[in-house]
């Protein structure tokens, strides 16, 4: 049974779209919504009234009326599938059938296949399996198209040949909402070509601690820029809300996210708690939000964090009495993945709270099973009111009616579906490479080194220059964006390539050196260096200092001392404390994570137009210190950049180190949000031979390591013995002297889970030699999640010198073992017993 044959469908398709222009997403007040701030939530009080009142758009009654058809003919069961939404990775085509969900998603390394991205086909032939598997009204009066949404946050990023766009830091320092918009809109074509719905951006938040991991995720610190920039994604990626092209061919569903603050948070951490007063929520946090809104944003993602100890996933008096209240929100609220589970009170499987606080679709990757038996029961015993259920399905339909899902048919048969021609298309790819002009803010142009002589002999230096993921960032091919090579990449063209391209042209000669030490007689020098790629809490800081991962950027001074100039290219995703670098720099090119259009670069470095002018002006403070504390004062200013003709000299910046920051980051946290922590590594040994896993997945004949979910996605370790031949070890290059915390009582603390749902027994031990060890304690562990513990003077009676420590946690087990593993580090002994496993 084909879409149209259902007997919901009696609107013509042009019915449907002018009926959805006054619907969607409109600033009415929704009659379910009471306005109150007198809940159960505790925490701060909040004032729906002090919040803005945005205009009416009044909801179109027949719609309504068709909704309220549609909710009718829906079965208890089909109400609380449509409100789950559930990774591809972790359901079938099969499962959605039987469980009627709403939604599918696919997180950052949940490509169909062995990669973490796919080509178009391969996207588009799973887009139809869940989407035919969604019609299918067998032993229903009405079947539901689901929507399929991913993170396609600078393009579509995890299709292979789509645009890489430069990520929002980037776009923020252009202050240009059209071409912003144009992004937007070409991000929704690629999305189509792969059979997606629906992308979770734009991402509204205003960071205030650049320490935060997502950060760069941010158009600005500057309220007013979130604000401008936000109602031109919507109308890129939806189309003009009142015009034909809205929700039409090659248009997506948009995300308005995080609500709310979750750029506040105490310290810049990932997931943690806004400690502000309301009126910075209304006045800074709020505001990209007031015009996405009646912009027609069709969904807003729920945040991580809490405000004022409220996890926002749980905090109706934000969601519901002032987003859906006093704002008039009428989509739906999201959750972010499994953010559900971190409200008091719940789980991943559990949680009525949230929904009851306003949350309407759970985002609920791996744990949609679970949960969709758990709602169910609630809504059945009345712990979920049957109002707020059909409130929720309600505000699902209005969206799903309004994208016309009921009409366009199953995605491979709309327009451009598959068509990998529509990808890097080169009026696209202008408009990337101009993004990447515009994004570039000069910091530093001393005695008016740029523009640059193509004709000349130009050394480059550093990896970061023929490193196109490096150039792009987190969430490109893969959720944290590391590892990938050159050749992943078949529309993209490094920095080094676009260098090469511009001083070929003017006959001049390039040599390339990633590590700077080749001696070349050159007459210039480009560096370019960064920072690694990373996403969400891997990116988390505790100072700004910047240590470059590869380039030794002592070397620029050497070149300044033969008199070579130097330009530095600086790949980041913030502003960073790199004061050596720019002194060390006659020129210094904030240049950001630009992309897939390495040659918007060269076309600055050389002026390969004389129209083109360093337009970028900083949408984050510049620090003037590693250390963040209040009273800082910025370096370099909000708005700050240079032009080729400014004439400002950047005099000689203090290179003068915070002592802490010499130091290592942790020597009693060993794993933590998803990485090690310096400086420590994951080493792995088989027999005698140590050997450093650099990135994951890693597999050889008798072990693989990947990642999994605990508490956060992919924070945890999943490791599987297939011979119990290997160790795994978290080590340090140098000793570390654990012997006062031995002395201390402290013990070794981790989470660990059996994957294969039985019971298994663990070998754990500590190593002071820079090879393989045996010293070991046996711990048993069970297949869920729990803390275990082992003293560390369980070690020293084993004869560990606990004063050299290189190995702080190894592990070993029997073959065909699934071993999760996180929170690996020192703590506290509890009740003051030895405990030594066994």
């Amino acid at each position: 049974m084909t879409v149209s044959q259902m007997t919901i469908l009696s609107f013509p398709f042009k019915c449907l779209f002018y009926f959805s222009l006054l619907l969607l997403l409109s600033c009415n007040k929704n009659p379910n919504t009471e306005a109150s701030s007198s809940n159960t939530t505790t925490g701060q009080e909040v004032n729906p009234k002090d919040w803005p009142s945005l205009q009416d758009l009044s909801l179109n009654p027949e719609i309504e009326s068709r909704i309220d058809t549609i909710l009718s003919k829906l079965s208890l069961e089909q109400k609380v599938g449509q409100i789950i939404q559930a990774d591809n990775a972790s359901i079938t085509p099969e499962e959605v059938k039987n469980y009627k969900l709403g939604s599918v998603l696919s997180g950052g390394n949940s490509a169909p296949g062995p990669l973490p991205y796919a080509d178009a086909k391969t996207w588009l032939s799973m887009a139809d399996d869940y989407y035919n598997a969604s019609i299918d009204n067998e032993g229903v009066e009405i079947a539901i198209p689901c929507i399929w949404g991913i993170d396609a946050v600078h393009g579509h990023a995890n299709l292979k040949g789509a645009i890489v766009f430069p990520h929002n830091i980037g776009l923020g320092a252009m202050h240009n909402p059209q071409l912003v918009e144009n992004i937007a809109r070409i991000t929704a074509i690629e999305l189509t070509v792969s059979g997606h719905d629906w992308t979770f951006a734009p991402t509204l938040t205003v960071p205030q601690d650049i320490r935060w991991g997502r950060s760069y995720e941010g158009f600005s610190e500057n309220p007013q820029i979130v604000a401008d920039y936000s109602p031109a994604i919507v109308k890129g990626l939806q189309g003009e809300l009142g015009d034909s092209s809205f929700m039409s061919h090659g248009k997506v569903i948009s995300c308005a996210k995080h609500f709310i603050a979750d750029g506040a948070t105490e310290n810049g951490a990932d997931q943690g708690d806004a400690k502000i007063p309301e009126n910075e929520l209304i006045d800074i946090h709020g505001k990209g939000y007031y015009t996405a809104l009646p912009a027609g944003v069709q969904t807003v993602m729920a945040s991580f964090s809490s405000w004022n100890g409220t996890k926002l996933h749980g905090d109706k008096r934000l969601l519901t009495d002032v987003l859906k209240g006093q704002l008039g929100f009428n989509g739906f609220v999201v959750g972010d993945w499994n953010g559900h589970g971190q409200v008091p009170g719940c789980t991943n499987t559990d949680c009525a709270q949230s929904f009851n606080a306003g949350v309407d679709m759970f985002m609920a990757p791996d744990s949609w099973k679970g949960l969709y038996h758990s709602t169910l029961k609630h809504v059945k015993s009345g712990t979920i009111p049957l109002s707020r259920l059909d409130d929720a399905v309600r505000r699902i339909l209005r969206v799903k009616l309004a994208s016309g899902i009921f009409e366009k048919g199953a995605p491979s048969t709309r327009k451009y579906a598959g068509d990998e021609q529509m990808l890097g298309l080169p009026k696209h790819r202008d408009i990337a490479r101009q993004a990447v002009r515009e994004s570039l803010v000069l910091l530093k142009n001393n005695n008016s080194t740029l523009p640059l002589d193509p004709s000349q002999t130009v050394l480059v230096i550093g990896e970061g220059a023929d490193n196109i993921s490096k150039a792009c960032g987190g969430w490109t091919l893969s959720w944290q964006g590391k590892g990938h090579s050159n050749d992943e990449f078949p529309n993209g063209m490094s920095i080094l390539q676009g260098i090469q391209e511009a001083v070929k042209a003017a006959n001049g000669k390039v040599v390339f050196s990633p590590s700077g030490e080749l001696d070349v007689d050159a007459d210039i020098v480009i560096a370019v260096y960064g920072e690694d790629p990373y996403a969400e809490f891997q990116g988390d800081r505790k100072h700004l200092g910047f240590t470059s991962p590869d380039l030794d950027t002592d070397l620029l001074d050497n070149f300044q001392k033969k008199d070579i100039p130097v330009v530095s290219v600086f790949l980041s995703g913030r502003p960073l404390w790199c004061n050596q670098e720019i002194n060390d720099s006659d020129a210094f090119i904030a240049a950001w994570l630009p992309g897939t259009e390495g040659g918007g670069i060269a076309d600055m470095l050389f002026r390969s137009n004389p129209a083109y002018e360093f337009k970028g002006k900083l949408s984050f403070s510049w620090p003037s210190r590693a250390i963040v504390q209040k009273d800082n004062s910025p370096l370099f200013d909000l708005g700050y950049g240079l032009n080729y003709d400014s004439e400002k000299h950047v005099e000689s910046l203090p290179e003068i180190e915070d002592p802490e920051l010499s130091q290592p980051e942790s020597t009693e946290i060993y794993y933590a949000k998803g990485t090690t922590v310096n400086p420590w590594a994951l080493w792995i040994a088989v027999g005698n031979n140590l050997k450093k896993i650099e990135g994951y997945p890693f597999e050889n004949k008798s072990i693989s390591v990947g990642k999994v979910d605990h508490l956060a996605q992919e924070d945890a370790l999943q490791i599987d013995w297939i011979d119990g031949s290997s160790n795994i070890s978290i080590r340090a290059d140098q000793p570390i002297d654990l012997s006062r915390q031995s002395n201390g009582a402290l013990e070794l603390s981790f989470f660990a889970k059996s994957l294969n749902g039985k019971d298994a027994v663990i070998q754990i031990g500590m190593c002071d030699t820079t090879s393989p060890c045996s010293q070991s304690t046996s711990v048993q562990i069970t297949s869920e999640w729990k803390e275990y513990r082992v003293s560390l003077s369980c070690f020293d009676n084993l004869g560990v010198d606990m004063s050299k420590i290189f190995a702080a946690f190894t592990i070993q087990t029997a073959a065909n073992s699934s071993i999760g593993l996180n929170s690996i580090g020192l703590q506290s002994d509890l009740d003051g017993i030895q405990n030594c496993g066994g």
